[in-house]
């Protein structure tokens, strides 16, 4: 039996002891929509029954897993929330996009299909073809258009921001980040996002990796060379590789650039998207902190 505490077919609560199986490697197979929330808010009062009629309602296309995050902060802290209800989409393993705050049906219905989740009667229907992914420039035209006709919907900019990350455009990324009100800004998409860019700035005339793989081997003091592979591993998605840099420099020189290690490990584990990865490094760093 699931370590899921099953509330009906397609609604379960999440916990901490499950999460990897519950969630992680069930989004393998079907999307897995995960819901934030406390007793005591307001605004997840009227979020959580929307959500659970969509799930009964998609029969299916999607799980939706509750978490409690009085009950389980150390899933709360591994998606850096900074409000709720947060809500985080996952699939194939990975969190692939989310928002926060109790937005209307309307708008809930409109994210799941921008990420290809229909109801399950129509995404089976054999006569209608599945939607193509969205490309990120796609995505880019798309906002821009609906930004136009509703400027006052403030979601919508973060949204761009994080589409034009996807299309390695970092600076217009940044300049839409920054200028999200104070209740986006430390959205859990807002953090991970800064993070990415803080990360993909530091390779701005960066050498290519094979030249800092030789750097580091003529030299393995050189730490300059092993931040920036460190940096390119992460990007280039080696992330265990690119930590070992990190924790390398950390043990060796923690002080080098004014503990830019530290900073370096702390933005790396807010865009991992594998807990048990960022929480295996987290040991590790604290380990030489403490």
């Amino acid at each position: 039996m699931s370590s899921a505490q099953t509330r009906n077919e397609h609604v379960f609560d999440a916990t901490t002891a499950g999460f990897e199986n519950d969630v992680i490697k069930a989004s393998l197979e079907t999307p897995v929509l995960v819901d934030l929330w406390a007793e005591w808010c307001g605004p997840c009062k009227s979020l959580g029954p929307i959500l659970e009629k969509l799930a009964a309602e998609y029969n299916g296309a999607f799980r939706l897993a509750k978490i409690d995050v009085d009950a389980e902060q150390q899933l709360a802290a591994m998606f850096g929330v900074r409000s709720i209800p947060t809500v985080v989409l996952i699939s194939g393993g990975q969190v692939v996009d989310g928002f926060a705050g109790a937005l209307p049906e309307g708008q809930i219905r409109e994210f799941l299909t921008r990420h290809g989740v229909q109801p399950a009667d129509t995404a089976n229907d054999e006569d209608i073809a599945p939607a193509p992914a969205e490309t990120a420039e796609e995505a880019i035209n798309r906002l821009q258009q609906a930004i136009a006709a509703e400027p006052d919907r403030a979601e919508l900019k973060l949204d761009l921001a994080l589409a034009l990350m996807r299309a390695g455009q970092v600076e217009p990324a940044q300049a839409e980040l920054d200028a999200l009100p104070a209740n986006l800004a430390t959205d859990a998409r807002a953090v991970r996002l800064r993070s990415q860019l803080e990360l993909a700035r530091a390779l701005a005339g960066a050498p290519s990796l094979s030249e800092l793989q030789a750097r580091v081997q003529a030299n393995d003091s050189d730490w300059e060379a092993r931040d920036l592979l460190g940096v390119r591993l992460l990007i280039e998605g080696d992330a265990p590789a690119g930590l070992d840099q990190f924790i390398d420099v950390l043990k060796r020189q923690r002080d080098w650039n004014e503990g830019q290690a530290k900073k370096r490990l702390l933005a790396a584990f807010a865009t991992i998207d594998d807990p048990e990865l960022v929480g295996a490094y987290r040991r590790k760093m604290a380990s030489l902190l403490f």
